[in-house]
């Protein structure tokens, strides 16, 4: 799914300076959220987007082997990098970011397993749906109010979705960057398996 006109015009306008990176550095939501041992040989980050129904795609069907086969086995890191394609994606980032990061994985799957209904059901506020959701995950209806009028938590959220672009050239989701090399698309197991062996796991 590629990034839309409205995302590009809000990244336009995000602060750029060291201080502002540095700010966010020692807030608990600007701490890398990610699966497996540190030292896998191979590092896989997943840009995504959780409107993205290829995204959504790929974590039903593909990643509970990618957990169990590469993961859990010491193969790979998995780190997801928030690449929201939308404004009801970028909210959807603000929530689950503001969630202990234990419960961050947790969050975003069971956004993935539910996408139908609280993104794109018709006559349905995503707003209320994401907090009914957050709820649930533990966050209190103060915390999600908190959430998701976090403008340095949204700046951030953009700020790492630019610098994909940037570095890696990333315009879709999801798109993996495996060991620094991009490869776009909701990957099967067989050909995401493929792409981490060819990487040196």
């Amino acid at each position: 799914m590629r990034l839309t006109r409205r995302l590009l015009l809000s990244a336009a306008v995000l602060p750029t300076l060291p201080l502002a990176r540095r700010a966010w550095a020692v807030e608990p939501w600007a701490g890398e959220r990610s699966l497996g041992r540190p030292d896998a040989r191979v590092t896989v980050v997943e840009c995504f987007s959780l409107t993205c129904t290829h995204c959504a795609a790929f974590s039903r069907e593909t990643m509970p082997q990618v957990q169990t086969q590469l993961i859990d086995t010491g193969k790979v890191r998995f780190v997801y990098q928030d690449f929201p394609l939308d404004q009801v994606a970028l909210m959807a980032a603000m929530v689950a970011r503001s969630l202990p990061p234990e419960r961050y994985e947790p969050f975003v799957r069971a956004l993935f397993a539910s996408q139908d209904r609280w993104a794109f059901a018709r006559g349905v506020n995503s707003t209320d749906e994401l907090r009914k959701m957050a709820l649930l995950a533990g966050m209190s209806p103060e915390g999600f109010t908190s959430a998701i009028s976090n403008n340095d938590l949204k700046n951030f959220i953009l700020n790492e979705q630019d610098e994909a672009t940037k570095k890696w050239g990333v315009d879709s989701t999801p798109s993996f960057i495996v060991n620094g090399r991009k490869t776009p698309g909701a990957l099967g197991f067989d050909a995401f398996s493929k792409v981490v062996a060819d990487a040196g796991a």
